[in-house]
């Protein structure tokens, strides 16, 4: 971890998206409650003078510094928020000034890593800095970027993509995934797991869409519900029963099951399966680790079951869902879309 705070530059300049400038830094300040005073990151907003900046909510915003000034210092991640203009017949395009870009290309060269967020993409592109890299941007602009960029590939799927030193994110409420992922990137899952808990939403969504994605806890208004699932998470490779976790919970087994149909919509048994399977995808995700030892890790023991608890619950196998999101040499996370299956399962017997 480092010793010192990493310095993100967020480039402010009249029209740009009021939530892509605001959205990263709360997750950025909220990582602070995480971690030691002396880590963490320091956030400002950097336009090419003091005076306020008007956002496309009309909401104005004062920036920290000058783009000048910051291009006298070392940058750990460079975010380049986007703008765009919209015709009478409500067609949307991506916005590029060139002085921002002359600006953004120039903080690059300081930067230990670059970011877009959303039609931000459009600004990197501009700047020369996607040429011959894979790089997502929002649906609406896609098209747009293809078309004026054709050595950068353009893939509208993903919440966001890496490519060595340069991240790319969807559309606007994406930034927040992004954010989250360059907090994983930096101080480790467990701090972006804690951070997301915060924000009441999903983990490091996959690069396919929402609908893909596990929640990462569904929400739960009881102490006891909220013990229990901590528990779980602690003991996925124990062989639960539903009788182990009522005595955990000190309730019988029927009260139970009560409990979790009302709370969190589903069975003890399918929680516990889905809880399993998140950990499976984290591991497939980031981890070049056998399904052999990934079922033996998270719950499921067999490879066999494993593959089957894939196919309930995101109607794909490990093996496809490695192939479309495990990040790659270069850190991209591929694209398809699997849909996942809303079917709980409530296998008998053992929970595993």
């Amino acid at each position: 971890m480092s010793t010192v705070k990493r310095l993100v530059v967020v480039v402010l300049f009249d029209g740009v998206d009021l939530l892509d400038v605001t959205g990263p830094p709360e997750v950025f300040a909220l990582l602070q409650r995480e971690v030691d005073e002396a880590t963490g990151y320091q956030v400002v907003l950097a336009a090419e003078t003091m005076d306020p900046v008007t956002t496309s909510a009309g909401v104005r915003v004062l920036p920290d510094t000058t783009l000048q000034e910051v291009s006298t210092r070392r940058i750990d991640t460079l975010l380049v928020p986007g703008a765009v203009e919209v015709d009478s017949r409500r067609r949307v395009r991506a916005v590029t000034d060139p002085e921002v870009v002359a600006w953004v290309r120039t903080l690059a060269g300081r930067a230990r890593r670059v970011a877009s967020v959303c039609v931000g993409a459009h600004l990197l592109a501009e700047a020369g800095l996607l040429d011959g890299r894979r790089a997502t941007t929002h649906w609406s602009t896609a098209r747009q970027l293809a078309a004026a960029h054709p050595s950068i590939e353009v893939d509208a799927d993903p919440i966001f993509i890496r490519d060595h030193n340069v991240w790319t994110g969807a559309g606007i409420s994406a930034c927040l995934d992004l954010s989250l992922a360059l907090v994983a990137d930096d101080f480790g899952e467990a701090a972006a797991l804690r951070v997301a808990r915060q924000l009441v939403m999903y983990l490091k969504r996959p690069g396919g869409q929402s609908q893909f994605s596990v929640p990462l806890e569904p929400v739960s208004t009881t102490r006891r519900v909220e013990d229990l699932r901590h528990f779980i998470t602690r003991n996925l490779t124990a062989q639960l029963t539903v009788a182990d976790l009522a005595a955990q919970a000190h309730v019988s087994e029927r009260q139970l099951t009560r409990i979790f149909k009302t709370e969190l919509g589903m069975t003890p048994a399918a929680y516990l399966e889905s809880a399993r399977v998140e950990a499976a995808r984290q591991h497939l995700e980031s981890t070049d680790e056998t399904l052999d030892r990934i079922a033996s890790c998270c719950g499921f023991h067999t490879t066999d079951t494993l593959i089957r608890a894939f196919r309930r619950r995101l109607d794909t196998t490990p093996t496809e869902y490695r192939n479309r999101f495990r990040h790659r040499d270069g850190g991209g996370r591929g694209g398809g879309d699997p849909r996942l299956d809303a079917r709980a399962a409530d296998p008998a017997g053992p929970l595993t």
